[in-house]
C-alpha cells in the first residue's frame, strides 16, 4: 500500500481545493504632505509591506488572498486583491 506524501507547506483544504499559506511582500504607495526639496523628493520610494495569507487565486494581473474561512462552508474573510506589479516576493510558509 502506498503511503500518501504529506505536504511540507502550510495549507487548508476547502471543498476539495488546497490553498497554500504565503508570506507576501508588496510595494505600497508612500506619501507625505510636507514640503520637500527636489533632492529629497527624488529619494522617495514605496514602502515594502509584509502580509501573510492563503492564496485564493493568481493570474497575470492580480493576486487574491484570504486570511479567514468557514470550516463548514466555502466562505472567505479578510480578503485582499494585489496588483501583480506591486508584489515584490512570495514565499510559501512551511510547517
Amino acid at each position: 500500500m502506498r503511503r500518501r506524501k504529506k505536504s511540507k507547506y502550510r495549507h487548508v483544504i476547502i471543498k476539495n481545493k488546497k490553498y497554500y499559506f504565503y508570506t507576501i511582500k508588496f510595494a505600497d504607495p508612500t506619501g507625505d504632505s510636507g514640503w520637500h526639496t527636489a533632492e529629497e523628493l527624488l529619494k522617495f520610494e514605496p514602502s515594502v509591506m509584509v502580509s501573510q495569507a492563503y492564496v485564493f487565486a493568481k493570474n497575470k494581473k492580480h493576486l487574491i488572498t484570504f486570511a479567514s474561512h468557514d470550516d463548514k462552508e466555502e466562505v472567505f474573510g479578510d480578503c485582499n486583491v494585489y496588483p501583480i506589479s506591486c508584489v515584490v516576493k512570495m514565499e510559501k510558509v512551511t510547517l
